[in-house]
Order: C-alpha cells, then sequence, then structure tokens
C-alpha cells in the first residue's frame, strides 16, 4: 500500500473532495393533475463536492420523491436532454457540479422558460423542434458525386461552419432568449444556429432558399442581439455570432 493511501486512511486527513455535506434544492414543481399553478418545493440531500445537480435529483427521485419528473439520457452533456434553470441560468444539470454553485444558499431548480410546461421539469419541445425543421436543417445538394466518391470539402470549407455543428438541441439558447419568451412565432437560436451551418457549408446547394426562410419577420431581424443565448450555450457555441453573419449573407444574398 502507498504511503499516500495509508495518510489518507488516518483520522484528521480526510479530503474535503470526499466529505459529504448537505445541500437544499428548491424545486418548482408541478403537476397538471392537481395544481392549478406551479408551486416550490425544498428537499435536502447529502451531496459531495464533484456530484452534479443530475446526482441530486437522482437522490431525490429514488430516496425521497418519485413523483418528481425531469428527462435525462446520456449524463454526459451530449443528449442535452437535461437543460433546466439553476440559479436563475440555463444549464445542463448533467454538467453542473455542486462545488462550482454557492451551496451555503438554496440552489432552485427549475424548468426552461419560452415552452409548455408539461410536469415539474418537463416541458413541450414541439414547437422548439417544429422551428428547427423548418429551416431544412440537412444537406440539400443538386449534384451527384461520381459513384464511390465523396463531396470533397477543403480544410477551411469545413471550418467555415464547424462551430455551429456542436449544438445538440438542448434548447438552452432558445429558452434563454427574451425574444423567444414574448414572440411564439419567433425561430430562436437553435434553429438559426443550424441554418447556418448548412448555410455556410460548400456542400450545400439550398443556400438561398434558407436565408428567405430566415429572412421573415420571425426570422434572424428578432434577434435584439442580448448574446443570452451565447451565454447560455453548455457546447460554448457563439450563438450570436452565428445570427449575425446569417444577417449578413442575408444583407448579401449569398453566404
Amino acid at each position: 500500500m502507498s504511503t499516500a493511501t495509508i495518510g489518507a486512511d488516518r483520522p484528521g486527513n480526510a479530503d474535503p473532495a470526499i466529505t459529504p455535506f448537505t445541500v437544499t434544492l428548491i424545486i418548482r414543481r408541478f403537476d397538471p393533475e392537481v395544481d392549478d399553478e406551479p408551486r416550490w418545493q425544498d428537499f435536502d440531500v447529502e451531496m459531495y463536492a464533484t456530484d452534479r445537480i443530475l446526482d441530486a435529483l437522482h437522490k431525490i427521485k429514488w430516496e425521497q420523491d418519485g413523483s418528481l419528473t425531469f428527462r435525462r439520457s446520456c449524463a454526459h452533456g451530449i443528449c442535452g436532454s437535461d437543460a433546466m434553470r439553476i440559479n436563475g441560468r440555463n444549464r445542463l444539470a448533467c454538467k453542473t457540479l455542486i462545488k462550482d454553485l454557492d451551496i451555503s444558499k438554496p440552489i432552485y431548480v427549475e424548468a426552461i422558460k419560452g415552452l409548455p410546461l408539461e410536469k415539474d421539469l418537463v416541458v413541450d419541445m414541439e414547437p422548439f423542434f417544429a422551428s428547427f425543421r423548418e429551416v431544412q436543417p440537412f444537406l440539400i445538394a443538386d449534384s451527384v458525386p461520381e459513384a464511390g466518391k465523396e463531396r470533397v470539402q477543403s480544410v477551411v470549407q469545413r471550418e467555415r461552419f464547424d462551430d455551429t455543428t456542436k449544438c445538440i438541441l438542448c434548447a438552452a439558447c432558445t429558452s434563454s432568449c427574451p425574444v423567444f419568451w414574448t414572440d411564439g412565432q419567433y425561430f430562436g437560436p437553435a434553429a438559426i444556429v443550424n441554418a447556418h451551418r448548412f448555410i455556410f457549408d460548400s456542400r450545400d446547394d439550398a443556400a438561398k432558399v434558407r436565408l428567405d426562410i430566415l429572412n421573415d419577420k420571425e426570422g434572424v431581424w428578432r434577434c435584439r442581439t442580448t448574446f443570452n443565448c451565447s451565454e447560455a450555450c453548455p457546447r460554448g457555441i457563439q450563438v450570436t455570432q452565428a445570427i449575425a453573419e446569417v444577417k449578413q449573407a442575408i444583407m448579401r444574398g449569398k453566404p
């Protein structure tokens, strides 16, 4: 056994990182079968510094209240299904560490805004995906590559839209946008980001179609450049910049 291991076992040498402590989560609950309006409920849970908000929600659901409802899948920041508001900011529960929050105060958790609330931390994502589908987020090419050949693209051409390929459709950016909260017709940042990904793809031939769609009164011109979307993105996408580039392409009439 190593000296470091022996030392760690001695009384008084406990590592703070593995010392549990109690955290209070105040969760905005809503059950459409019994509640007329959402309500706040607090839970005390024993956590470790390196635990995540998702771990805390699991402990509450498994040990205190099995009716607590939220979405999660991969738990590693890839699926984007556990986006929620944590202390007033849109974040992924699986990427938010307890140690990065002020645990001297309660941690507030609620569903993302701007989408219909279904139950507890779950919202109806259909309006979000409807906007996503409307911008035609898929490759549209008029030409046919040679048999057995790929569509050739240079490194520079690929880098042009690299940032917007990172979107995981978590809706954190869109549901942080005050325009989206107040205008049910606005496409929202995520849809524009996914349009950008193909508008600037050298292999795609439908940029003009998407630019016409986004030139609509509920398209990019509704953006007020508050930067909420860029700050909320868990993947670090420069959302506001992407929207600005789409605006410029519309004014030029081409990417």
